[in-house]
């Protein structure tokens, strides 16, 4: 938090990620599943996007099947790196 400033909303951190161009860094497939997740994010917040069962929803059912999405970011592990550089994304100091 900011001195003197007013907490942002999800939506206004979410906002700040996407003006940053974070997402440039993903192939076409890993960068919807990433956007999805923003979007995940903006609308119901952490917890949304931290369950197990979050690929198994629309809009990730659009992409394919939580094991296609993994593998296409390399794995559990690399998916799950992903996911961690995107919350520290979010909540950084614009």
């Amino acid at each position: 938090m900011a001195y003197d400033q007013p907490p942002l909303t999800r939506k206004e951190r979410a906002d700040n990620v996407r003006k940053r161009n974070y997402f440039t860094r993903y192939g076409d497939r890993t960068r919807a599943v990433m956007e999805a997740v923003l979007n995940q994010y903006s609308n119901q917040g952490l917890e949304a996007i931290e369950s197990p069962d979050a690929l198994k929803i629309y809009p990730f059912t659009q992409i394919g099947t939580p094991v296609e999405i993994i593998k296409a970011f390399g794995g559990r592990n690399q998916f799950q790196a992903a996911l961690r550089d995107l919350e520290n994304q979010i909540y950084r100091a614009a």
